[in-house]
């Protein structure tokens, strides 16, 4: 990026690699250093928890804020029920309204970790786009908004585009999500004077359409700002694990996995990661990431414990780190690790090991299971485990039994 801006806000997110593309940079950035700025990103309600893939956006957020601007999490309680095709091979499932209102729960866990919320000059509202979208009067919105868009200019926007060029199917209520994103813009234009709408870059031909509407119809004008694409250096998405994704609630995947998955990104992540998911100085991320050999395994402890400290708490991220010390260094359990409970009448006469590999995360199957203890990458209490038919029996689990998958993968198996 040749232009140097003079805002705090983006002059962070330009040094850290947070910038793929902006409506107007030069413009943004004279009104940023003019006042408080209120900026938003939607999230849709897909699941109960958001996932790593997801904290870019929250952390454009926390910047916004932590520069003197005022962030909106818009959680999409009303678009979650059209779905987003952007990005999308085919057509999303349609949630139920429990399931939605469920996974707005969920979300709202994480956000409070990264955002201050209140009624301060800079402090968040936490809105729901359901609070109008689900008020609309359908003919009326198509003779206010829908006069707006036309046909083909819906038509040559990516998000379209690709899923008609693979001839997916392209229902006509996705068709729709545009206007109502745009919608959502113009709405939060009119209750927060939001000029700024954030997003991945996938969200490009959305968030430019919700600007034009506002020059549009109120005639004033807005903003449009999106991160590139991120990520692993191996190539592998970021948001995903070798056993799915990686969430951020606590309840759906715990502190040191979480903690164990930043422990163990590519050498040549580290310093992209720390001046994304990190505040330390961009020169220490820089420096850091420059390590080699045993040293960048430091840094990656630094990433891990840092980025685990803004999710979870400096004393979780501390007892990750422990643990895995532990673990590692010391062949131990270590009290942090995730645990399968078991009542007495699960384990019965006995249960197998193949099922408590399986029920504890370590596989995906029992398939998977055998097929680890076969090719020697299993281990119970340390110990190699090559017997795929062993039961484990209530005597057994007197003392809880560490299993592990490789060496980087492990869990307590303990008796309720």
């Amino acid at each position: 990026m040749t232009y140097h801006p003079k805002s705090d806000f983006l002059r962070e997110l330009s040094t850290r690699g947070f910038i793929a593309d902006c409506t107007d940079l030069q413009e943004l950035d004279e009104r940023l250093t003019k006042g408080v700025v209120t900026g938003y990103i939607g999230f849709d309600l897909t699941a109960t928890s958001l996932h790593i893939g997801n904290l870019v956006q929250i952390m454009l957020l926390r910047w916004l804020q932590k520069t003197g601007h005022r962030p909106i999490t818009l959680m999409g309680g009303g678009t979650t029920k059209v779905g987003d095709p952007s990005g999308k091979d085919e057509m999303r499932k349609i949630l139920s309204v429990e399931q939605i209102e469920a996974n707005a729960k969920g979300i709202r866990k994480v956000f409070s970790r990264y955002i201050s919320y209140g009624d301060g000059p800079t402090d968040s509202p936490l809105v729901n786009n359901a609070e109008w979208l689900d008020k609309l009067k359908y003919i009326d919105f198509l003779r206010d908004i829908g006069k707006h868009f036309t046909i083909n200019r819906l038509l040559a926007f990516e998000s379209v585009k690709s899923r008609l060029d693979r001839e997916q199917a392209l229902s006509f209520i996705e068709f729709n999500y545009m206007l109502l994103q745009s919608y959502d813009y113009l709405e939060l234009y009119r209750r927060y004077g939001c000029i700024l709408q954030m997003g991945g870059s996938d969200q490009w031909g959305n968030i430019v359409s919700g600007a034009d509407l506002i020059r549009r119809v109120e005639a004033a004008d807005a903003f449009g700002l999106t991160t590139p694409l991120v990520t692993r250096a191996d190539g592998k998405k970021m948001g995903k694990s070798a056993d799915g994704a990686v969430w951020l609630n606590e309840d759906m995947m715990s502190s040191y996995e979480f903690w164990q998955w930043w422990r163990n990104v590519p050498d040549a992540d580290v310093g992209k990661f720390l001046k994304m998911f990190t505040e330390l100085p961009v020169a220490e991320c820089d420096r850091l990431g420059a390590l080699e050999g045993s040293e960048i395994n430091d840094a990656k402890i630094i990433l891990a414990n840092e980025v685990t400290a803004l999710l979870h708490g400096v004393d979780a991220a501390g007892t990750a780190e422990a643990t895995a010390r532990e673990v590692f260094e010391h062949g131990g359990a270590g009290e942090d690790l995730p645990k399968l409970s078991l009542g007495a009448e699960e384990v019965g006469d006995g249960i197998s090991v193949v099922q408590l590999i399986t029920r504890a995360g370590l596989a995906k199957s029992g398939k998977e299971a055998k097929r680890l203890i076969a090719e020697k990458g299993a281990r119970i209490n340390d110990e190699l485990l090559s017997d795929a038919g062993l039961m484990i029996s209530a005597a057994d689990l007197a003392e809880p039994i560490k299993l592990s998958a490789g060496r980087k993968r492990h869990a307590l198996v303990v008796m309720e």
